[in-house]
């Protein structure tokens, strides 16, 4: 009975709602930060390249791909980064070419989760939205389709380490494209001056909802063939 009561006073002591807030952001965020990463991985082995794979990054592990501060970000403002898989540009046949279809393999990945997730919203939302529990997962599973689509739209910003530089340095000619490539690292000082001045808020949180927000009818196409086929 002590043992009992003692739980009691824990479990009433305790908002367990600020834990499953606090769920909610996380895990969607390792969702979009590992199939992100594991799809950079992917991508350039299947083209030539092998470090990421000797690196341990070909998992579904999200430790291995997590970065601290782009995970803070996800959670606070929706938008982040995770720790660059290793990619050895010069394994690919067009070292070029090979890193812009890497560089994309990331976003594009992203744009499929939330298509997915978009999906999996309309299909459950009838079955689930009667119930407190129902309602909690479809709020994950609509907040993992927009931090998705949050990663995938920041990703493609020309700043480098973005996916978004990598692609855009691709276009330009062999001497420009090294000499870019050697001051990559202090792009990671930019991007975080750019964030935490609030001067790309505005402007990417409106480009996010832009792109969302032409993605959501695939959730109401999907409750709508639930609903004729199952209710109706």
């Amino acid at each position: 009975m002590t043992a009992i009561s003692d739980w009691e006073l824990i479990k009433n002591g305790f908002d367990f709602s600020y834990l499953l807030d606090l769920l909610s952001g996380i895990i969607p965020s390792l969702i979009c930060i590992t199939l992100h990463e594991l799809s950079h991985g992917l991508v350039a082995y299947r083209l030539g390249d092998d470090t990421a794979k000797r690196a341990g990054r070909l998992t579904l592990n999200p430790l291995k791909h997590l970065d601290p501060i782009g995970l803070l970000m996800m959670l606070t403002v929706h938008f982040g980064y995770a720790k660059p898989v290793p990619v050895n540009m010069y394994r690919f046949k067009n070292p070029k070419r090979g890193m812009a279809i890497t560089a994309l393999a990331g976003p594009v990945s992203n744009v499929v989760i939330t298509l997915v997730f978009l999906l999996l919203y309309g299909v459950f939302f009838i079955p689930l939205g009667s119930s407190k529990l129902g309602a909690y997962v479809l709020d994950m599973l609509e907040l993992t389709a927009y931090i998705s689509m949050g990663y995938a739209v920041f990703n493609m910003l020309p700043v480098p380490p973005l996916d978004g530089s990598k692609v855009l340095f691709s276009l330009l000619d062999e001497g420009s494209y090294r000499s870019l490539m050697r001051y990559e690292r202090y792009g990671s000082l930019i991007l975080l001056a750019l964030v935490w001045s609030g001067a790309l808020g505005r402007p990417l949180s409106a480009a996010i909802r832009w792109c969302f927000m032409h993605l959501v009818p695939i959730s109401q196409w999907a409750c709508d063939t639930v609903f004729t086929l199952f209710y109706k």
